[in-house]
C-alpha cells in the first residue's frame, strides 16, 4: 500500500476521502471544514457528497461509495444489528454535535394540544391515528419522537403510524396535510413555522440535555484499512468543531449553510436556531442550543450512549432479547464506539484536552430517568 505524507506526525494510507452528509443544520463543522480546507493540514483532501436521505448514506457507505458520513448515532447501530435493513460492522469514530432537534406538529394539532392541555387527548380530536414522521427507523429522531409520545401516555409502536421521510421533505408533508407532526433536525422546523405549517412544540434537549446526535461514522474495515487517515479525519473534525463553536462563527457558517450545494434554505431561517437566539415561535426561552465542541467534552463517542440506544431498541420491539441478550451490549457498544483511536487523535490535537471520565457521567432526562 502506497503511503502518502502528511503535514501531521503520520503518513496517510488514503488522502482523498468522499464524505456524506444530509442537509442539515448540524452538517455545520463537515462544511466549515471544507470551505475553509481544515484536512489539508493532516494530509486530507475532503469531498461532501450531499445524501437525499439517511437511507442513502447507510447503502453508500456500506457500498464503499463513500468513505464516510454525517450520520444518525442510532443508523450506526442499527446498521451493525442489521435490524429492518442490510448489516455491516461499523464504527462511530466522533460525536459531531448534541442538542439542536425538535418535535413540530401540525398548526392544527398545536391548537389541539393548547385548547385540550394534553397530548393524548389532542390526538383524539383528529379522529384517526396520527401520522408523524421521523427520518431513520433506528435513528434518534425516531428515538427522541417514541420517549416523548411515551411520556405522554401515547404508545409509539400501537397508538400512531410512525412514517419514514427524508428531512427536506417534511414541511411539504405536513403542509398537505398527510402529517400530523415529525421529529428531525433544523432547519425543517424553522421552515415549518416560516410556512404556517406547523409549529414546534419541544426541542430534543428538553427530552434529554446535551444528547448525542450526530456522529462521523464509517464502516470498521475502514478504520482497520486507513486507520492512520481515520486519525487524520478525527483531528481535522475536531478542529472543525472547534472553530464553529467559537464567537460569531456560527453567524458566518450560516451564510454557508444557505447555499444551493448545501441546505438551500434561506440564511434568516437557518441562523437564529444554529445561533442559539430562538427555538420556535411557542419558546419565551430558546432551549439549549446545538453544540459542537464545548472544550472537547461534545466529541467524546461514550459507549454507555451506545448502551442507551441499544436498550431503546429492545423497549419498542426493534431488538429482541433472544436475538441479542442485553448482557453483550456493553461489548457491541464497545467494538462500535472508537473510543481509543478517538483518544489518540484528540491528543495529537491538544495533548492537554482532559478526556471524560465515563464511569462517572450521568444523565438525567425529562422523566427523571437517569442513565450512567
Amino acid at each position: 500500500m502506497t503511503h502518502i505524507a502528511s503535514n501531521g506526525p503520520e503518513a496517510l494510507e488514503k488522502a482523498h476521502l468522499r464524505i456524506g452528509f444530509v442537509a442539515l443544520s448540524d452538517a455545520a463543522p463537515l462544511i466549515a471544514a471544507k470551505v475553509l480546507e481544515f484536512g489539508h493540514r493532516h494530509g486530507l483532501t475532503l469531498e461532501l457528497c450531499r445524501q437525499p436521505s439517511w437511507a442513502a448514506v447507510r447503502d453508500k457507505l456500506i457500498s464503499g461509495e463513500i468513505d464516510c458520513a454525517h450520520a444518525l448515532y442510532g443508523l450506526v447501530y442499527g446498521v451493525e444489528l442489521g435490524i429492518g435493513g442490510p448489516r455491516d460492522e461499523m464504527a462511530v469514530l466522533m460525536v459531531l454535535n448534541r442538542n439542536g432537534q425538535a418535535i413540530t406538529l401540525s398548526s392544527r394539532l398545536a391548537g389541539a394540544l393548547d385548547a385540550e392541555g394534553d397530548l393524548k387527548a389532542a390526538l383524539a380530536t383528529l379522529g384517526r391515528p396520527p401520522v408523524f414522521a421521523q427520518t431513520f427507523p433506528t435513528g434518534t429522531h425516531a428515538l427522541w419522537l417514541y420517549y416523548w409520545l411515551a411520556m405522554h401516555g401515547v404508545n409509539p409502536r400501537e397508538q400512531i403510524e410512525s412514517v419514514v421521510i427524508p428531512p427536506p421533505r417534511m414541511v411539504d408533508a405536513l403542509e398537505a396535510g398527510t402529517l400530523d407532526g415529525f421529529c428531525a433536525g433544523e432547519p425543517w422546523h424553522a421552515v415549518a413555522e416560516a410556512r404556517g405549517a406547523g409549529q414546534t412544540v419541544i426541542a430534543t434537549s428538553e427530552i434529554w440535555p446535551d444528547h448525542p446526535e450526530k456522529v462521523l461514522a464509517c464502516r470498521r474495515a475502514f478504520v482497520e484499512r486507513y486507520p492512520a487517515t481515520a486519525r487524520a479525519l478525527v483531528r481535522t473534525m475536531l478542529e472543525a468543531c472547534r472553530w464553529v463553536d467559537a464567537p460569531g462563527h456560527r453567524d458566518e457558517i450560516s451564510h454557508w449553510l444557505a447555499k444551493p450545494d448545501a441546505l438551500d434554505v434561506p440564511r434568516d431561517l437557518i441562523a437564529p436556531r444554529l445561533v442559539g437566539r430562538e427555538g420556535g415561535k411557542r419558546f419565551k426561552d430558546a432551549p439549549l442550543p446545538v453544540a459542537f465542541f464545548g472544550g472537547g467534552a461534545v466529541n467524546y463517542p461514550r459507549v454507555s450512549e451506545g448502551r442507551w440506544f441499544l436498550a431503546q431498541y429492545r423497549r419498542w420491539g426493534l431488538l429482541r432479547e433472544a436475538e441479542v441478550p442485553a448482557s453483550h451490549d456493553e461489548a457491541i457498544a464497545a467494538r462500535i464506539n472508537q473510543t481509543a483511536l478517538y483518544c489518540e487523535a484528540a491528543a495529537m490535537v491538544d495533548p492537554s484536552w482532559p478526556l471524560p471520565d465515563e464511569a462517572a457521567h450521568v444523565d438525567t432526562f425529562c422523566d427523571d430517568a437517569i442513565r450512567r
